[in-house]
């Protein structure tokens, strides 16, 4: 009897473990499980990490999740079953029969997903690790400690967390890749992965399907030359690397045994992920005090990134106009649309005796594709030179320090492919035939001339004549500050009193001190040294983005201030009435919708503009982004934007000194700080108005949010502004951009769709899906009817802005909003790139037009 009884209470506490909660524990045993239906979970031991059934986005299916328990934002890093969802809440997440830990639907017999590894006689059990790896161990039975059997590490899904191995055990043969989802409430294997490849010498690759999309490495035993961030260690030359960057550690293992790269995070650092997103984008994210994801970096980062850009044997320079160019001794095949391949000048003679041949070097440079090349671990440089001469077929050869000894080079036979500028690159010896390389000899000899005759001149004359050249330095000094001065003075004059400019109604122009007359304008004058500090001498990763402008970075002064330097590029379509035109508007207006200009600089062919620093981006990056992103900005924010947005307009228009009007208002020159206030910027094209409608013959702006009467006839006025707001009202309401929204007539956008649900009364359709449950009706329609009646055709029609706000604000009747009839596009665009961060389709097809 007493047998009995215990064998009932052993039952019962069974039953009550399996129908207990599981919230609060790390582990899964096989007497335990994780229900849907009970919503039963598991945290890691410091709460970072939670693991239980999701939903994600507005998906219908459930999923077996990760994500991280202590932020605001549910941000999902790894799905178990991403690719056999479970069509109801009754999921299942146990210990199989087998000892594998598996995902069933209900009471299905066979698993949706499991662990699938040989799990040896006796207990298994599953555990929520505190850096979110989920392993399953089994005890071993000699010392009683853990073995893991299989860990969610092994297998990631689109995210990497901090240490995690990405790379491949050469052992077993396990390559531990991402692949993103194929939509942000889809969790299935998208179309794009990231995965190292082994062959001759590990390369990451990222691939879009089965096609190489972007290439970082090879590993020359120093760097990952092309991978931002993970280049320059600062330890000495060894196989294994560790090296700090603020509070993260990155580490790059290559042995016989394996080859991985790991981010690590040190005590109290931030939050780190590095996720690749459903188009193609491989981030870096780190979760700041704004309470948000902020991108560090971004990867493929500008089109030299693209693999093959410019095809086999040719250089990608993103820093030139015609980025694409042959390498030395080539030319292109088809001369009319080159980029697609270069080929050799001339025949080589004497090909493999070494006749007449030889290497150009090539400095800064991302290596080739080293899948076609050969790696020789114990050669020296000049070995490797006389080894690749031995072949016809060996196009160049580039070190690979592979061994502690600093021995080993590779050797590339065949095409040369996805070649490019690195400021991380290192030097590429390119095999050219006699004629190339007597060429390059000339050009070298002449610079080496140069150079020693300046010697030959300079070294008497101080060894001799002392007191003479200090004479002559201290002239040069004084004739430099002189002429410094006068730059100075010049650019002052140009700057602000140059007939040229654009501004011929502007009677208030500024002084400077260097004129010796009062100054009424808080201008900065840095000096590019300075600039040069603060950006790191302009790295790419402090590269923020680029626009018709040129590139924009970040900085950080010396006070720990931290700017935007927008640098004006040789190949810019801007030039300097633009450059004035913005210092001389943005530095006198002053209201907290207006980007603040700190300063600029000048130095020679340099012209720069500095910035406080935007640390949110662009409006356009998340209405136009994925679905995470739009998440980000909910309606309040969303109509805080817009109002902020009206009320930086009005200022310009109405309530400054000077009536001011843009002419190229538009998502992307929307800045958002940290609070996710807009400010508006980019006043390139910005002209001082008089009160009565203008009319100019360069019509400069963005593509789809220009109005009618500007971009036919040239004519220009506050009302071209209320037009532009008009267009970022409706693209903010509905997420989606103006110039690329037509679902059924390729003749169509936004504003003539939105009107038409307008007409028939189901004008809500047209708002964002994903603020669509949150947002409130009356609000939503109220702000779509002010946008139609802001881009309506007739410019005496539009309210001012003013009135605009009037309308935002206030629930007053509001007027019936005309037809619109003005749809101007491209018929097979992008024909002609104007200015924009790349988030905006600008292009233009009229004479007219003028690129910025």
């Amino acid at each position: 009897m007493g047998c009995k009884k215990a064998l009932c209470i052993s039952a019962l506490l069974m039953i009550f473990n399996l129908l207990c909660p599981l919230n609060s524990i790390d582990t899964i045993t096989s007497t335990q499980f994780i229900s849907d239906g009970n919503h039963d979970s598991l945290v890691s031991s410091d709460g970072m990490f939670k693991l239980g059934f999701i939903s994600p986005g507005k998906s219908r299916f459930r999923y077996v999740g990760i994500w991280f328990n202590k932020i605001s934002v549910k941000t999902v890093v790894w799905v178990a079953n991403r690719e056999t969802p479970i069509k109801n809440f009754e999921g299942i997440l146990k210990i199989d029969v087998d000892g594998n830990l598996a995902v069933f639907d209900g009471n299905d017999s066979s698993p949706l997903w499991s662990t699938n590894v040989s799990v040896p006689t006796g207990t298994s059990s599953a555990k929520l690790l505190e850096s979110g790896n989920l392993v399953l161990v089994s005890e071993n039975k000699r010392d009683g400690t853990e073995i893991i059997l299989w860990q969610s590490f092994d297998y990631p899904t689109d995210t990497l967390l901090p240490g995690m191995k990405f790379g491949m055990n050469k052992k077993s043969g396990l390559i531990r890749k991402i692949s993103s989802w194929k939509a942000s409430d889809d969790p299935a294997p998208g179309k794009f992965s990231c995965r190292v490849d082994p062959t001759v010498s590990p390369q990451f690759f990222l691939y879009k399907g089965r096609v190489p999309y972007w290439r970082a490495g090879p590993w020359n035993g120093r760097n990952l030359n092309g991978m931002p961030d993970l280049s320059t260690p600062l330890q000495n030359r060894r196989i294994e690397f560790t090296y700090q960057f603020d509070l993260i550690n990155y580490t790059i293992v290559s042995n016989d045994n394996e080859f991985y790269a790991m981010v690590s995070s040190k005590y109290n650092a931030p939050i780190y992920i590095a996720v690749l997103d459903s188009m193609g984008n491989f981030q870096r994210l780190v979760w700041d005090e704004y309470k948000t994801w902020t991108r560090f970096w971004t990867i493929p980062r500008d089109l030299c990134d693209e693999y093959a850009r410019c095809g086999s044997n040719a250089m990608c320079n993103e820093d030139m106009m015609m980025r694409c160019k042959c390498l030395p001794g080539f030319e292109p095949l088809y001369p009319q649309n080159w980029n697609l391949e270069c080929i050799e000048k001339r025949k080589v003679d004497g090909c493999g005796k070494g006749d007449g041949e030889g290497f150009v070097r090539l400095e800064g440079v991302k290596v080739p594709d080293a899948r076609t090349s050969k790696l020789y671990s114990n050669m020296s440089l000049e070995e490797c030179e006389r080894e690749c001469l031995k072949s016809c077929n060996c196009t160049g050869y580039a070190s690979a320090d592979v061994n502690e000894d600093g021995r080993g080079c590779w050797a590339w036979y065949g095409k040369l492919i996805d070649m490019r500028l690195h400021e991380d690159g290192q030097n590429f010896f390119l095999r050219v035939d006699a004629v190339e390389l007597a060429a390059n000899a000339r050009k070298k000899s002449k610079t080496i001339l140069e150079n020693r005759t300046l010697a030959f001149i300079a070294v008497p004359v101080f060894m001799e004549v002392p007191l003479l050249a200090a004479c002559i330095y201290y002239l040069w000094r004084r004739h430099a500050k002189r002429k410094g001065q006068k730059k100075n003075q010049r650019f002052h004059s140009m700057l602000f009193f140059d007939s040229a400019t654009n501004l011929p109604n502007y009677k208030d122009s500024p002084n400077v001190k260097s004129t010796g007359e009062s100054s009424n304008i808080e201008l900065t004058f840095f000096d590019l040294s300075t600039i040069r500090a603060a950006t790191d001498n302009f790295s790419s990763v402090k590269k923020l983005g680029r626009g018709g402008f040129g590139p924009v970075y970040k900085g950080q002064l010396a006070n720990g201030q931290e700017i935007a330097v927008k640098r004006l590029s040789q190949d810019s379509g801007q030039g300097i009435v633009e450059f004035k035109n913005e210092v001389l508007l943005i530095a006198k207006l002053q209201h907290r919708n207006l980007v603040r200009l700190l300063g600029c600089c000048i130095d020679d062919d340099e012209k720069m503009l500095i910035y406080e620093f935007m640390p949110n981006k662009s409006l356009d990056y998340f209405i136009f982004g994925d679905e995470s992103r739009k998440l980000l900005l909910d309606w309040k924010k969303r109509f805080d934007i817009i109002l902020g947005i009206a009320r930086g307009i009005l200022y310009l228009h109405q309530d400054s000194r000077i009536t001011i009007i843009h002419r190229d208002l538009k998502a992307s020159n929307i800045l958002l700080d940290g609070e996710m206030k807009p400010k508006i910027s980019d006043f390139g094209t910005a002209r001082i108005f008089g009160g009565d409608q203008t009319q100019t013959n360069r019509v400069v702006g963005t593509f789809g949010y220009m109005s009618p009467e500007y971009a036919l006839r040239g004519f220009f006025s506050s009302k071209s502004d209320v037009f532009s707001f008009g267009v970022i009202l409706l693209e903010i309401v509905s997420g989606k951009k103006n110039s690329a929204f037509y679902p059924d007539d390729p003749f169509s956008n936004l504003i003539k769709y939105t009107w038409e649900l307008w007409r028939d009364g189901i004008a809500l359709e047209i708002v964002d899906l994903s603020i669509a449950d949150s947002c409130p009706a009356q609000e939503a329609l109220r702000c779509i009817q002010v946008g139609l009646l802001c881009v309506q055709d007739d410019a005496r029609e539009r309210p001012s802005m003013s009135t605009a706000i009037f309308m935002l604000s206030n629930e007053t009747p509001l007027p019936s909003p005309k037809q619109p009839k003005f749809c101007l596009r491209a018929q097979n665009e992008p024909l002609l790139s104007v200015t924009g961060t790349g988030s905006s389709d600008n292009v233009v097809t009229m004479t007219t037009f003028s690129a910025r």
